[in-house]
């Protein structure tokens, strides 16, 4: 399986790059980590198809990797590398499930045909590439797991699925992991968005035209219904239909045929039918702006989207992942984020969600000069002021500080006004003055030639 991804695991630098060059050379995608929790975060971000891992890792130990390796990707092959004082922890681990072990120094030709090995019997494996279906959604959370488990089965079935979720959550790119796991896979998956065409337009683009049926219609158009023939069409934004056309969608779902505009023929269409919404359409349908007899024939399964704010535990995976992503765009080698600016980013309100999100990290790759994102590019990204992130205390001293200066400004100096002014008695006032180290006879004379 010349091409597959493979991650190595080394805290032996030198060796590292010398494995790295010989798998590359001979046609493998080589990744690398030097201890478990790197190895753990970069198969938290993408699954590769083999990893080989050395069994003493400064953190812990390929034993303790293969053992979460198993916990959360059980079809993975993994290949232990050992020295001779490891092999019976190794020999051990093969009982367990591990794929096997070399014995440092080993050969490049033992290597080699390990890995194939290894890459033949998981491509053999029902599980292998169990979730390539959705790979493009990037996401360890409770909430999101529950939600793909879902899908997953929804998505051998041909019911029409509804997902609801606020703009920016990734509804399109659900409905593309449903079609991936759906036995429509190799058809056309074809999307549109109800809400960003003109309803004069829109009859045309999703059932076609025959040349000649209105001004401009100098060809004949095949719809969106004809192009994705054999597969899914997703209606995103099903909320914002015209009612006219609810009426003649409705007839094609029942029908299972399109009628071009300006034909008099139906042609038969075997289309799955995957939509979208932010709206609320039972108050749509209770205000008659969406019809009931369509809200069902859409809805027979539901899923909902959580917003980002609910599954946070995500956002630093997701901001990792697209920042390695925006970083091959921009060419900037880019490592990851400060700790201070991951917090800010994980603690946001990001109520544009994962769209908000993705734009905040591309502004961030475009600006940053360093290695490592600081928290100053992602406040900028943000909008957020340096004061919102101030600790309350901080906060209170300043203002504190600026208070009782701009008071004693006022009294020229004289403590018992500026405490009159506070409404605080002398006491409390001068304690409050050496808090903050300040002598009120420094103010005395400050208002002198400030006018005529």
């Amino acid at each position: 399986m010349s091409g597959a991804s493979l991650l190595l695991v080394d805290d032996d630098v030198d060796l590292l790059r010398l494995l790295s060059m010989r798998l590359t050379a001979a046609g493998y995608r080589v990744s690398t980590a030097e201890t478990v929790q790197a190895a753990l975060a970069q198969l938290a971000v993408s699954t590769p198809q083999l990893v080989i891992s050395d069994v003493r890792l400064p953190d812990g130990d390929g034993l303790a990797l293969f053992g979460e390796i198993r916990a959360r990707l059980p079809a993975l092959p993994v290949i232990l590398l050992t020295a001779h004082g490891t092999i019976p922890d190794a020999v051990d681990a093969t009982s367990r499930g591990v794929f096997g072990y070399l014995t440092k120094p080993f050969d490049s030709k033992v290597l080699l045909d390990k890995v194939r090995q290894a890459l033949s019997v998981s491509a053999a494996t029902p599980e292998a590439g169990d979730e390539a279906w959705r790979s493009d959604i990037v996401s360890h959370s409770s909430a999101m797991s529950e939600l793909l488990g879902e899908a997953k089965l929804i998505a051998a079935s041909d019911a029409s699925v509804l997902i609801r979720g606020e703009s920016g959550t990734g509804k399109e790119l659900l409905a593309r992991a449903i079609h991936k796991a759906s036995p429509r896979a190799a058809k056309p998956f074809v999307a549109i968005n109800c809400g960003a065409i003109p309803e004069a337009l829109l009859e045309s683009e999703l059932f076609g035209h025959v040349k000649g049926a209105f001004t401009g219609a100098v060809n004949h158009h095949r719809g969106l219904f004809q192009a994705a023939d054999g597969g899914t069409l997703f209606l995103d934004e099903i909320g914002d239909m015209p009612l006219a056309l609810q009426v003649k969608l409705l007839r094609v779902l029942q029908e299972r045929a399109v009628r071009p505009v300006g034909s008099s023929e139906s042609v038969p269409i075997d289309v799955r039918i995957l939509s979208a919404t932010h709206r609320d359409l039972d108050a749509a349908m209770a205000d008659g702006e969406f019809r009931e007899d369509l809200y069902y024939r859409l809805n027979v399964v539901a899923l909902t989207l959580p917003p980002l704010a609910e599954r946070r535990e995500d956002i630093p995976l997701l901001a990792n992942h697209l920042l390695q992503r925006l970083a091959e765009k921009y060419a900037k080698q880019l490592n990851g984020f400060a700790p201070d600016a991951l917090e800010a980013l994980s603690t946001a309100a990001w109520p544009g969600n994962v769209r908000q999100l993705f734009n905040a990290i591309e502004q961030v790759c475009a600006l940053c000069t360093a290695s490592i994102v600081p928290l100053a590019l992602v406040q900028r990204a943000l909008r957020q002021p340096s004061a919102e992130v101030l600790s309350y205390a901080e906060a209170k001293r300043r203002f504190e500080l600026d208070y009782l200066t701009r008071l004693l400004k006022l009294s020229d100096g004289n403590v018992a006004d500026a405490a009159k002014l506070a409404d605080r008695n002398r006491t409390e006032f001068y304690r409050l003055l050496q808090k903050h180290g300040l002598n009120a006879a420094m103010f005395r004379g400050a208002n002198d030639g400030v006018a005529d």
